[in-house]
């Protein structure tokens, strides 16, 4: 009872705020008190109709932050019943005397305006909360019961899975794209989910992903399969048949467990990491109040080069744009704080992965002079600096790899924000092996503070202009601290650096593969 009432409350007070300031819109923002004391005889019958006109319709009842089309709708009618009852109460006795003729129709459009905005952000506000990213993450687990699919259909089952997947399983099922029926959907957004083309096209569209670093696992078809073109199942079969992706019909999996089968218990077992913090070591580092301080800079830093270089950005996109053609942007999919999937864009250096005819295109054929001078310069990532801002990325951390470079043995990395330079990069590049790399990250998420990351920036600068340099010393320290610290076992220590040599970061992949 105390929830609908303070609902009613809220919705009562947007609507004589709404009404209040209908009248200061009207007079052209002019405030004149004279008019507003004239005025508040009608906003009393409005706010007089609008708590029955409230109650009547439900909109106390609704819950804000799963409100949808359906509550927007109620309360767009509500609304204009408000202010017709009010107009209908206050001719009845002043004959409208103080209420100029457009101020109704302003009325209405703000009452709609500000209890549809108000529902809106408290669902927006609920979201963001839900997904909001920590300072820091928790030791990533083994990922093995992860899913990436690809979604076939455009319609309310589809929007239902997607809305499932978001709300109960966006840990272990990532969402690479939908096809769509024709390519007048190509192109389009479903709940921020690209439409990537037909299901007639699905070997072409799995060839891009996993240039992007997305590979997929399973193919929901959430649309009845005979309403496919004989086409398209005929590309949907062959896949399931010459690949180890499954295809799941959704309708026959009502019944059953879901389409990502029984759900497994998630594992906790460690033995295949190489590096490992303990639950009190990482209650500590969760705990320091420099990540905090780091945040802030991020997030200061980020607005001041984003404004700084706006001015550049036509030239860039001008650029890129007569070397390589459209699209300007390239993304891939990355694992970043606690294992999270998100998207690293980066300005295009490169031509087409693939030729006319399929074949895919050697790196060193499809990057231009003008490629690498973005490269050499870093101005390819200037778009990170958007993920800085929200928070997926920061400016120091653990470079993101694709997904096949991001060993499960090195997941200890990712308990931080990954970053745009870090004390691996420094330290050592792209010339150093996977293990190296990794021992280098690791020593920075246990010793990353202020005086840290100045040396790294500092760092960062003669590595721009003079390329890279190896510090053996800062590789073999890296390894003796954190074995001598248990994050490390030295009885593994041999294994690691075995498979760190055989496990080379591909140079091509980790900075563009498209």
């Amino acid at each position: 009872m105390y929830h609908r009432s303070r609902m009613l409350l809220t919705d009562l007070v947007l609507v004589g705020l709404a009404t209040l300031t209908a009248q200061v819109l009207r007079d052209n923002l002019e405030v004149s008190p004279e008019k507003l004391l004239r005025l508040l005889p009608y906003i009393g019958m409005t706010l007089t109709v609008a708590v029955p006109v409230i109650l009547a319709m439900g909109l106390n009842r609704t819950v804000w932050r799963l409100s949808a089309m359906a509550d927007y709708q109620r309360v767009a009618i509500a609304a204009v019943i408000i202010v017709v009852a009010a107009m209908a109460l206050d001719f009845a006795f002043e004959r409208l005397e103080n209420v100029a003729r457009s101020v109704p129709i302003i009325q209405a459009i703000l009452i709609i305006a500000a209890m549809v905005g108000a529902r809106v952000l408290i669902r927006l506000r609920h979201s963001g909360r839900r997904r909001q990213p920590v300072l820091m993450g928790d030791m990533p687990q083994s990922r093995s019961d992860q899913q990436t699919v690809l979604v076939v259909g455009l319609n309310r089952v589809a929007e239902l899975y997607l809305q499932t997947v978001a709300e109960f399983a966006a840990d272990r099922i990532v969402v690479a794209g939908l096809l769509g029926r024709g390519e007048r959907h190509t192109g389009r957004l479903v709940h921020m989910h690209k439409v990537l083309g037909t299901p007639e096209q699905v070997d072409e569209v799995l060839r891009e992903l996993e240039v992007r670093g997305v590979v997929v696992n399973r193919v929901i078809v959430t649309t009845a399969f005979d309403q496919l073109t004989p086409e398209g199942r005929g590309a949907l079969l062959e896949l399931e048949r010459s690949s180890d992706i499954k295809l799941d019909l959704f309708a026959d999996n009502l019944l059953s467990n879901g389409p990502e089968g029984p759900r497994s218990a998630p594992q906790s077992d460690n033995d295949g990491q190489l590096f490992t913090f303990s639950d009190s070591e990482l209650e500590a580092l969760k705990h320091r109040p420099y990540w905090w301080i780091k945040r802030a800079f991020d997030v200061v830093g980020a607005l001041v080069l984003i404004t700084l270089l706006l001015p550049i950005m036509p030239l860039l996109v001008l650029l890129v744009a007569l070397d390589v053609g459209f699209p300007i942007m390239f993304w891939q999919q990355r694992p970043g704080l606690g294992g999270r999937s998100f998207k690293v864009y980066k300005l295009r250096t490169m031509g087409a992965a693939h030729d006319a005819n399929g074949r895919r295109v050697a790196d060193s054929e499809r990057l231009s002079n003008i490629g690498r001078f973005l490269r050499r310069t870093r101005l390819d990532e200037v778009l990170q600096l958007v993920p800085i801002l929200v928070g997926q990325m920061s400016f120091i951390g653990p470079r993101p790899l694709l997904p096949v470079d991001q060993s499960a043995a090195y997941s200890a990395r990712l308990v931080v924000r990954p970053g745009l330079t870090g004390w691996a990069q420094v330290m050592g590049g792209r010339e150093i092996n996977a293990g190296d790399k990794a021992a280098l990250d690791v020593w920075y998420v246990k010793n990353a503070s202020l005086k840290l990351d100045i040396e790294i920036l500092l760092r960062t600068i003669p590595m721009v202009i003079f390329g890279e340099r190896v510090s053996r010393a800062a590789v073999r320290r890296a390894w003796a601290e954190l074995c001598g610290e248990g994050i490390c076992q030295e009885s593994r220590m041999a294994e690691g650096l075995q498979s760190a040599d055989s496990v080379k970061i591909h140079i091509g992949r980790d900075r563009e593969a498209a």
